[in-house]
């Protein structure tokens, strides 16, 4: 007798494959940001499709350490600083001095950009600031009320709608953008600017190395929630529909500021790069979509906002106890005392640094990547020097082409990172 193909949800294999389903969209929301609405945006802005490449590779080069994170987890049962413990104390101490170091930038750039978006849409008045402040305290309420559960469901759902509206966008643009080339840049007429631009744009491409971090412990929260661990096969499904989907959105939005802005100056603040972003739509989709666009753009920064908010006290909070000892299975880190005094210390700083660095959106999101990208080896080097453990099993280790890639990408970042210090303070042209 055949199987009722009513019966299929019911199936355990595809329901195992949707409950782990979500860890990977939450990498979405924390990766289509800043890096996508603005640093993409600029790129194609400034140097039309020439860039494409440099996007594409940032994202290959990077794929091993964002995948380590998730596949880390699914084939252990613990996160990705459990790794680190195992490797050593002086791990987990590199990666609390990486994470320091950057987070209050980051916090910074992303609530920015989100504060912009809702002065644009709302027409308010109000310091962008304060506003930052505000939209950083709901997301702090938002998670001490739902937890991971409202995480997941708010980010699915800004994605999804913002997605769609990018992808309409982008069929509407495509018509305006010179398809015949030329596809590389030519390096040798590029500035020291333009040079260290390039270095901010792959910074956060697709989003900053933590976030395999982060991707591991919401791995572990979304099988605490379902009640189902995850398979490795599963995790690596979930990774790739995030992953794959924000390298493609990238390159949307560099087609984008290719058809509509380039050879435009894009505005240094916050609301009115918001209304230029805005504008870009309209332009390609008609009128009508500006308030559409702008309240789904608005979500999407809204939900890289509390991803960022949930990301680094749940890592902070996880890394105190892995300071402690090994991990254990009934640990919850977002009911942790250290995540909420991380939470705070992350919305206090991040808004000083606001009140002393906001006259310009541009400065302050270049320098947060720049960050990123200088601190993305250590990170990478650190999640291969994990997944390849003897406490990961043989089914949840990588296999030798992507060891290699894992090798090969850390002395590429390193490689560029070296550059990039070298170009900036020691060649006399920074």
């Amino acid at each position: 007798m055949g199987r009722d193909d009513r019966q299929a949800p019911n199936d355990p294999t595809q329901r195992r494959l949707r409950d782990a389903i979500g860890p990977g969209i939450l990498f979405a929301g924390a990766a289509v940001g800043v890096s996508h609405l603005v640093q993409s945006t600029r790129a194609g802005a400034g140097w039309g499709l020439t860039l494409a490449l440099f996007v594409l590779a940032a994202n290959a080069v990077k794929y091993p350490a964002f995948r380590f994170g998730p596949q880390y987890a699914a084939a252990t049962g613990t996160s990705m600083l459990e790794g680190y413990r195992r490797r050593g104390r002086w791990a987990l101490v590199l990666y609390g001095a990486v994470t320091v170091a950057t987070m209050f930038t980051v916090q910074a750039a992303v609530t920015f950009v989100t504060a912009g978006l809702a002065l644009h849409l709302t027409g308010a008045t109000t310091n962008p600031v304060l506003t930052s402040a505000g939209l950083i305290a709901l997301c702090g309420a938002l998670l001490a009320v739902g937890h991971y559960g409202w995480l997941d469901r708010v980010v699915k759902a800004a994605v999804a709608l913002f997605t769609v509206a990018t992808l309409l966008a982008t069929a509407a643009a495509a018509r305006r953008v010179s398809w015949s080339g030329p596809w590389l840049p030519d390096l040798h007429r590029f500035t020291t600017g333009d040079l260290l631009f390039l270095a901010a744009l792959v910074g956060w491409m697709p989003s900053a190395v933590d976030v395999s971090i982060w991707q591991s412990l919401w791995t572990l929260a979304r099988a605490e929630e379902t009640g189902h661990k995850p398979t490795v096969r599963a995790s690596i499904l979930d990774f790739h529909v995030g992953y794959v989907g924000t390298a493609g959105l990238a390159l949307c939005f560099l087609l984008l500021g290719a058809a509509v802005l380039q050879g435009k100056e894009i505005p240094a603040g916050p609301v009115a790069f918001a209304a230029t972003l805005v504008d870009v739509y309209a332009q390609t989709l008609g009128a009508w979509s500006r308030p559409l666009v702008a309240a789904s753009a608005l979500l999407v920064m809204f939900s890289t906002t509390l991803t960022v908010v949930d990301g680094f006290p749940r890592a902070l909070s996880v890394l105190a106890r892995r300071l402690r000892g090994p991990e254990r299975p009934d640990e919850r880190a977002d009911s942790d005392r250290t995540y909420w005094i991380a939470l705070g210390l992350l919305a206090v700083g991040s808004v000083a640094l606001l009140a002393l660095a906001a006259r310009s959106l541009p400065a302050l999101v270049d320098f947060a990547t720049t960050a990123s990208f200088l601190t993305a080896p250590v990170l990478a080097w650190l999640n291969d020097r994990a997944i390849n453990g003897p406490e990961v099993p043989a089914e949840g280790r990588p296999a030798s082409w992507l060891r290699w890639a894992s090798a090969l990408g850390v002395v590429i970042q390193a490689v560029f990172a070296l550059a990039y210090l070298w170009l900036r303070f020691g060649s006399g042209e920074g």
